[in-house]
């Protein structure tokens, strides 16, 4: 099926060449940095000399004012390459809006150059110990202190953790607002007061660095608090959106891979003299996955062009996280299946992308949480 989306082609010419770049640049490296547990910086620099860094933002910052197709290909061609451990996208498009929609002009000419050319690598906190996804409750406390703030708290299941430079973070300001007292602050490396934990050990997504954060008695300059005091809990809830469509974005493009090998397999593979594709079994099984996909790429695609006219689809990109994260995890499990025991020997693609798809209904909001909000679109209290 045809896709709805407007590529053009200088779209299809720069998924090329960022395909090549992939090949060429990170593939090779990446069973390593799955091995060590982090990717190389010098690939977001790479990434980043390249012009594909946040392709979308100002030429003044140093961007090409790319829209949002751009970002979308660089999404996929990562997840069809299988590196998705490679969190480029959580840098240009999840954490590098905040600064761009937030910052004061002085903020933006100071960070957001180093941004695009990769030589600044960012990460965001919001998700604390006993916090989870209930972000109002958070008990990370910034305080005001003449020219300063004084940040006391922690962070857990940072991505981006290890290697970032620049964290925003979400700190409580007020305790007694609830969540109209949370405000955002660029906190950058080094800062005294600001420690990182050992790489957190996964199950999947293992070159993605993963870690928890430590933030005791640190003074950053009262010029990082981001926005206005007290309206953190509003940025975030304005940005979750995009975030969330990336999600699905990734998760559509990973569950077509998926599919994309496992019918080279099945039809390569014989079982009693005859290949694999050929039993009903087979048939009617990844009948039933593509099926998914195709539903699942209609709606992402239909959201993508709702997001890019600048509607309010925070409803439906609940649907599209929730629905397709699960719908990853199935079509992962089913293939799976299909590869028999080769499916569970690690040197078989499939098996990374089965353990890798697990936490996808967990992070940038779990199922539970998509459901919640989706039940209140519904007026249901």
């Amino acid at each position: 099926m045809e896709r709805m989306l407007p590529f053009t082609a200088e779209h299809e010419m720069f998924r090329k060449s960022f395909r090549s770049f992939l090949e060429k640049e990170i593939a090779p490296k990446y069973p390593e940095w799955e091995k060590n547990g982090i990717v190389d910086r010098d690939a977001y620099r790479k990434m980043g000399e390249q012009g594909y860094l946040c392709p979308w933002v100002d030429e003044k910052y140093g961007g090409t004012g790319a829209d949002f197709l751009y970002s979308l290909i660089i999404g996929e061609e990562i997840a069809r390459l299988n590196l998705t451990g490679f969190f480029v996208f959580l840098h240009s498009d999840i954490v590098a809006p905040y600064i761009d929609s937030f910052g004061t002009e002085e903020q933006k000419m100071r960070w957001l150059p180093d941004c695009v050319s990769g030589k600044k690598i960012l990460a965001i906190a919001m998700t604390e110990p006993n916090a989870g996804s209930d972000l109002a409750a958070m008990r990370t406390r910034a305080v005001r202190d003449g020219n300063s703030y004084v940040l006391n708290g922690s962070k857990t299941f940072i991505s981006n953790g290890i290697l970032a430079d620049l964290v925003v973070v979400a700190a409580k300001t007020d305790p007694q607002a609830g969540a109209r007292g949370v405000s955002l602050f660029v906190v950058e490396a080094g800062t005294k007061g600001f420690e990182r934990s050992k790489p957190i050990p996964k199950i999947g997504m293992h070159a993605q660095d993963t870690a928890e954060l430590y933030f005791e008695d640190c003074r950053i300059p009262a010029e990082n608090l981001l926005g206005q005091e007290g309206y953190g809990f509003y940025y975030l809830m304005q940005k979750l959106q995009q975030e969330r469509l990336v999600a699905a974005m990734i998760n559509q493009a990973v569950a077509e891979h998926c599919l994309e090998i496992t019918l080279q397999y099945v039809k390569e593979r014989q079982v009693f003299g005859k290949p694999l594709s050929s039993f009903q079994n087979t048939q009617f099984c990844l009948a039933e996955l593509a099926t998914e996909i195709q539903i699942g790429r209609t709606f992402v695609d239909a959201l993508i062009l709702q997001h890019m006219a600048n509607k309010n689809v925070v409803q439906e990109v609940s649907m599209a996280k929730y629905w397709i994260c699960e719908m990853v995890n199935r079509v992962a499990t089913r293939c799976l299946q299909l590869f028999g025991g080769y499916g569970y020997c690690s040197e078989y693609e499939i098996s990374k992308l089965f353990v890798d798809a697990r936490v996808q209904t967990i992070y940038a909001g779990t199922s539970e949480i998509m459901k919640l909000i989706i039940s209140r679109g519904l007026g249901l209290k």
